[in-house]
């Protein structure tokens, strides 16, 4: 049976009026989830119609306009972040589809809605599991409503370019999660979603201070002079500043679990060499001296239970290029 098919056999009930319901945006770490509701006329049919997740982002933009045109009405609504956190994700995406059928100018008898969970809307409710790959009007609300959540996350973007948002939407991808560890929460992260990770990245930062305690006992031993730790600037932060006969020398430490198949030199991405060369300059701007720079990395590998097993100073790990004193 095609979508129209179905849509045709609630037509063939004696109702003449009826609305697809969906949401997208149930997954994301930030960001609203937002909603659709769509009536669509008996006829025409809209070419190339299908389940939002079966279309590509080209596809789904160019029906988006095509879907707003023919409908006989649409609403399209959220529910924010902070409303995800309170009520949880089921209860936020229910809240997001009884507003886009709220916002419907036209009172349908029916709606169609996908999924199994009631969202306990002021009309007669009929759930549909599979529903946007099986009803016309339920397929067009899951294009409705993941194109709008993609066009707003694209705009977050603007505000909040340090996440990437452009390229994952909120998703919970590496890149994202990566963003995260880098920056940490935002306003637009839904912190319910972020209890786990965020455990996590307790334990890491605890793991990672015991690293820079032991990495400061390191430098000293082998003959370093430690002149900073965590010294931070706007752009930001150096673990350690040492120096040693001609060089000071800016020291990332790098602390990971035994078996880890990142080394640590392999853990300072571009963009982290970027940061910690921009801080050592705002650091020389401040504390001019004759030394040549070296930036560093000190790996430091412990066990399961958190005992240091090995401890390796990298040199030179990375080229500070023309950032040199003198």
């Amino acid at each position: 049976m095609s979508l129209y098919e179905y849509d045709n056999a609630v037509y063939g009930e004696g109702l003449t009026c009826f609305c697809g319901v969906d949401e997208a945006g149930r997954g994301p770490l930030a960001g609203p989830v937002f909603a659709a509701a769509v009536i669509l006329p008996q006829e025409p049919e809209i070419p190339g119609l299908n389940d939002s997740k079966k279309l590509s982002e080209k596809k789904r933009e160019a029906l988006f306009p095509l879907i707003m045109e023919q409908a006989v009405a649409f609403g399209i609504a959220a529910a924010t972040e902070k409303e995800i956190d309170a009520l949880n994700i089921l209860e936020a995406s229910k809240l997001a589809m009884r507003r886009a059928v709220e916002s419907l100018k036209t009172l349908p008898q029916l709606a169609l809605v996908d999924g199994n969970a009631d969202p306990r809307l002021a009309v007669s409710t009929r759930l549909v599991v599979k529903g946007d790959a099986t009803s016309a009007c339920i397929a067009a609300a899951s294009i409705l409503a993941k194109v709008a959540r993609d066009r707003y996350m694209l705009e977050l973007d603007k505000s909040y370019p340090q996440y990437c948002l452009a390229k994952h939407k909120g998703y919970p991808t590496k890149l994202h999660y990566e963003k995260l560890v880098e920056h940490g929460p935002s306003t637009i992260h839904r912190q319910s979603f972020l209890k786990k990770w965020n455990r996590a990245a307790q334990a890491s930062s605890n793991l990672g201070a015991m690293g820079e305690d032991y990495a400061v006992l390191a430098l000293t031993s082998l003959g370093y002079e430690v002149l900073e730790r965590n010294y931070r600037s706007a752009y930001g932060e150096i673990d350690v500043i040492a120096t040693t006969e001609d060089y000071i020398c800016f020291v990332e430490v790098k602390t990971r679990r035994q078996g880890s198949q990142v080394t640590g030199p392999e853990a300072v991405t571009r963009s982290k060499q970027k940061r910690i060369i921009t801080t050592a300059l705002c650091y020389l701007d401040a504390f001019p001296n004759s030394l040549q720079p070296r930036f560093d990395v000190l790996s430091v590998v412990t066990d399961k239970k958190g005992a240091i097993v090995d401890c390796e100073l990298i040199p030179a790990a990375f080229d500070g290029g023309a950032y040199t004193n003198g």
